[in-house]
């Protein structure tokens, strides 16, 4: 098969095109021709840190951890998938399990879920990873019908879903983003957009919530950040962020009593615990999915497998709206 490799961490070209063996089948997986991968800020963060992080993958690596494509063999033990199913999943790109930028890809049946039947093989892999992150983080954060939300980041990967997930889920949303075309995406979703650089946190709460604070919280920018979700939120608010890698002075959480949630979706394929959740979600998000009320924005540019490096420079360049995706 071909597949697209790095040979060495930290450098931004240094991905090649090679032949390498099929995968072979094994209980409780299934190998799947992959048809299209999305590249994720993690994938780009494994490229550059590399064996600064625990679960980087052997050199020479396959990046990639979405994927969309079709079954192609079925391991023992397998009984929900059979070969020429479509199938979507976050499953490799990480440790020793094999990323989605290669024509083949092994992937534990766990991790995966039958693709959505309206939507394209692309639109599928753009959804995975960033699904599953907004999905846990919502439902962790306890949201309910007729709450007010707030997503920070709105019309980024995780963002843009989140918004959905949470309408979906009978809130009433309201994103940032910066003015131009990322509000214009939040509007388009459905969302209330604010200009998070004319507007401060103490306006946007006094103006869409008479002061008293969002319900939710989800803050997909996170790090510093925080601050401004921890502002946003009302007495005894809950907020979820995706990135919390830093010091942070708790005094106003406690003085809030906020209950922070913090997400990452990886742990499950790193230490291989609870991996049929993922399973779960993505089969509850397929559902959604076919109603109608989750669509995953596409960034206008696209990339064959030889342009991995591209597309990983595509996302690098803060200039894509919605998900970077590569077909396979």
């Amino acid at each position: 098969m071909k597949a697209t490799v790095i040979g060495t961490f930290g450098k931004t070209d240094v991905f090649k095109t090679v032949e390498l063996s099929k995968p072979e089948v094994k209980a409780g997986h299934v190998v799947v021709k992959v048809a299209a991968s999305s590249v994720n800020t993690i994938d780009m963060m494994i490229r550059d840190m590399g064996e600064a992080l625990p679960f980087h993958p052997q050199l020479p690596g396959i990046l990639g951890m979405d994927f969309a494509g079709i079954v192609d063999a079925v391991g023992e033990g397998v009984t929900d998938y059979t070969v020429g199913d479509e199938v979507y999943g976050c499953a490799g790109g990480l440790g020793d399990l094999q990323g989605s930028l290669a024509e083949y890809m092994l992937a534990d049946i766990n991790l995966i879920a039958h693709k959505p039947d309206n939507i394209s093989m692309r639109e599928a892999a753009a959804l995975p990873l960033v699904g599953i992150t907004a999905y846990e983080g919502l439902v962790r954060a306890g949201i309910t019908a007729g709450q007010k939300v707030l997503v920070h980041g709105g019309a980024g990967g995780v963002g843009h879903v989140a918004i959905q997930l949470a309408r979906h889920f009978g809130s009433e949303v309201f994103a940032t983003g910066a003015a131009g075309e990322q509000t214009d995406l939040i509007s388009k979703l459905g969302a209330t957009a604010i200009d998070f650089k004319s507007e401060s946190v103490a306006d946007y709460v006094e103006k869409y919530t008479s002061g008293a604070g969002f319900d939710v919280i989800f803050d997909s920018v996170g790090g510093t950040n925080l601050n401004n979700s921890i502002e946003a939120a009302k007495l005894n608010g809950q907020i979820a962020t995706t990135l919390s890698m830093h010091e942070q002075d708790l005094t106003m959480l406690h003085m809030k009593g906020l209950s922070l949630h913090v997400v990452f979706m990886l742990l499950p394929m790193i230490y291989n615990v609870g991996r049929a959740e993922h399973g779960k979600i993505l089969k509850a998000m397929a559902k959604i999915v076919e109603a109608g009320e989750l669509q995953p924005v596409l960034d206008a540019k696209e990339f064959a497998l030889a342009d991995a490096g591209k597309a990983h420079d595509r996302l690098a360049s803060g200039q894509a709206i919605g998900k970077v995706v590569v077909s396979i």
